[in-house]
């Protein structure tokens, strides 16, 4: 949709740049790095379908094959990709990596200061199967059938009885990105310390162009999602996790506003 600035890549040389530090030592990597990213994203392409599994010999699997077939390449039944006797030490597949493990104190203890002796609580966000990740927003067969709303906010009936926060009523969410007023929904399904608000929401925008949608505009999550905030592990935004308060949303307005202080 819009051409790429220098300090950008598209997906394709993301791809390269990550299969070539992949492959082998840097030399490796350098010499297959240069050819597949000037042949560009079709050359890359037919070579990776000619030197995978379906496109060695003659008649092989291949870009040309694939462009004459519209239709899709019947490949056969599924084949298992690994082998039949699986070689690790100590004979067990390791599923949680040493960086991983090394990293959960700072995790526990992060979590613990995050909100001991606060009224904080952590924010994780969820998904609606009528919404199929938002893609059926705009149905109003969907959307708008009866039932419960489905922007709400999931609380823990303890945190919720701790803030005299009322089923159904609205609350107001806040973290140091911002804050929305959204309905609260009261369930054990939500362990104490823990709140849910749905992705997908937020559509009383200017510019939204979504008829149907617009109607039930909700809360968007991406407006108190902080955007300083980041996994230590992984250098990647922490969209799970992030520190907000809870209350009631008539407090919430009668909270005096906050005098600026001297710097």
């Amino acid at each position: 949709m819009f051409e790429r600035r220098p300090d950008q890549r598209h997906d394709w040389e993301i791809c390269i740049e990550l299969a070539t530090g992949i492959i082998g030592p840097r030399p490796v990597g350098r010499l297959l790095r240069w050819p597949l990213l000037h042949s560009g994203p079709e050359g890359s392409l037919a070579l990776a379908l000619r030197l995978g599994p379906h496109g060695l010999g003659r008649g092989g699997l291949s870009l040309r094959r694939l462009r004459k077939t519209p239709h899709g390449v019947d490949l056969g039944p599924l084949e298992p990709r690994l082998p039949r006797r699986v070689r690790f030490r100590g004979r067990a597949v390791r599923l949680a990596p040493r960086p991983f493990l090394h990293d959960l104190d700072r995790l526990r203890s992060r979590l613990t200061e995050m909100v001991d002796g606060t009224d904080r609580l952590v924010l994780i966000g969820r998904r609606h199967l009528r919404s199929n990740n938002w893609w059926m927003g705009n149905s109003a067969s969907l959307f708008e059938s009866k039932g419960q709303p489905q922007c709400t906010l999931l609380v823990n009936p303890q945190d919720a009885a701790a803030r005299q926060l009322v089923d159904g009523e609205l609350v107001t969410l806040s973290s140091a990105a911002g804050e929305v007023d959204v309905p609260v929904q009261i369930t054990d399904e939500m362990m104490p310390g823990v709140v849910s608000l749905p992705h997908g929401w937020g559509h009383h925008r200017d510019g939204a162009r979504l008829r149907v949608a617009a109607r039930r505009p909700g809360a968007s999550i991406n407006d108190v999602t902080d955007e300083h905030l980041v996994d230590a592990l992984t250098g990647t935004a922490a969209l799970s996790g992030v520190p907000v308060t809870v209350m009631a949303h008539h407090t919430a307005n009668e909270t005096p506003e906050r005098q600026p202080q001297p710097a």
